[in-house]
């Protein structure tokens, strides 16, 4: 059976502040999304939160970029939106950045993952939701589940992973696309989303047959409203096992947390901690940033699970280090390295407050040093 799966989130409301979803604007959501899977237009649905976001996990045979799919999230973020503002929850509707859906969600502020592919005998998927955080987030770990034989030991056993797999990576400012082969390209690779401002992986593939591996939201707010309306916040799907890392190969980048880019205001640099469900709240400082992994089980396009899988023992590690990591960039206050580099600061609402002070500058002139007293060579001979 050929099914897609298609992962749309948006940030339509914070409770309190950007710590959380409100349960209200969760069940409109919901209701909007059933009465479409009521209707035949989609098979199965779930929806899932991290933070302020919200993000609907959808199963159809519509295909990728489906104006109806689309159109379904469209309308139950709209109408959730509408829950948000009787209740004045922050930033309510403020990943909508238009007034009128186009067809296509894409430009439009939500993010969105998604993936067409025949389901096999049997075909595990896990879901990443990310708040306080950018697409880029998702570089080191896809990186290394698919190309670094030392978290992922399948590359190596599995005869189907063996040729590695192809990165298709997106430059998220020219909106032009490259796709490397590993092992073979894996430094090109790394010379690009290293580069974690510019370059983000959007899908991965297997060498072996083309079949789509992973896939991740690559939109970037600031980019497209111009200014800063919010992080990203980002989703990922990646299938697992026969053919694919396994779950566990999956996960185990998570456990040595990373700095990524987000934190307070999208302006911070800041430790992504894996958490369970209940524990993706972010409130200190809004963050650390924080991630979640849904595990489904498809079943003829059912959406069987969610299964919280970093609701784990084996991930406390993971969150104290992160908690370390956090306490020593919290340090540095409002200086770089916590605080973001110019270059992306531009995005964010500092502009306004350097806008008042550029009449101020002025020229300093730079004089060369008096000669006198100088010591030459001869005289110290």
């Amino acid at each position: 059976m050929k099914v897609t799966l298609s992962v749309i989130k948006a940030d339509i409301g914070g409770f309190v502040g950007h710590s959380s979803t409100h349960p209200e604007v969760v069940a409109k959501v919901k209701e909007v999304v059933e009465q479409e899977v009521e209707k035949g237009n989609l098979i199965d649905f779930d929806v899932l939160t991290c933070g302020d976001d919200i993000a609907i996990v959808m199963t159809h045979e519509h295909g990728v970029d489906s104006q109806l799919v689309h159109g379904i999230a469209w309308k139950a973020f709209e109408e959730g939106t509408k829950v948000a503002k009787e209740l004045k929850l922050y930033g309510a509707g403020q990943d909508l950045l238009s007034d009128t859906f186009s067809g296509n969600v894409k430009g439009l502020g939500p993010g969105v993952a998604e993936m067409e592919f025949e389901e096999r005998p049997s075909e595990p998927v896990i879901v990443f939701f990310a708040d306080k955080t950018s697409p880029s987030a998702w570089n080191l770990p896809l990186y290394e589940m698919f190309a670094d034989p030392m978290t992922t030991a399948g590359l190596v056993i599995d005869p189907k992973m063996h040729e590695g797999f192809t990165f298709e990576v997106l430059d998220v400012y020219t909106g032009k696309a490259v796709k490397l082969s590993t092992p073979a390209e894996t430094y090109d690779l790394l010379a690009l989303i290293g580069s974690v401002g510019k370059y983000v992986v959007k899908n991965v593939y297997r060498n072996y047959d083309g079949e789509i591996a992973a896939s991740a939201s690559t939109q970037r707010l600031s980019l497209i409203a111009g200014q800063y309306v919010g992080k990203d916040d980002p989703v990922l799907i990646v299938r697992a096992q026969s053919g694919f890392p396994a779950v566990g190969e999956i996960l185990e980048p998570f456990a040595k947390p990373w700095i990524v880019e987000g934190w307070m205001r999208g302006s911070h640099n800041g430790p992504i901690m894996p958490v369970s469900f209940k524990d993706a709240r972010p409130s200190r400082f809004d963050g650390p940033p924080r991630v979640i992994a849904a595990g489904y089980q498809l079943a003829n396009g059912k959406l069987i699970g969610p299964a919280d899988l970093f609701d784990d023992p084996a991930f406390d590690k993971a969150r104290k280090v992160a908690q370390e990591m956090a306490d020593i960039l919290r340090r540095q206050g409002a200086f770089e390295p916590h605080r973001l580099p110019a270059e992306e600061m531009e995005y964010t609402s500092l502009p306004k407050v350097l806008k008042k002070l550029e009449n101020r500058f002025y020229d300093v002139e730079q004089e060369r040093p008096p000669e006198e007293g100088r010591i030459e060579k001869e005289d110290m001979d």
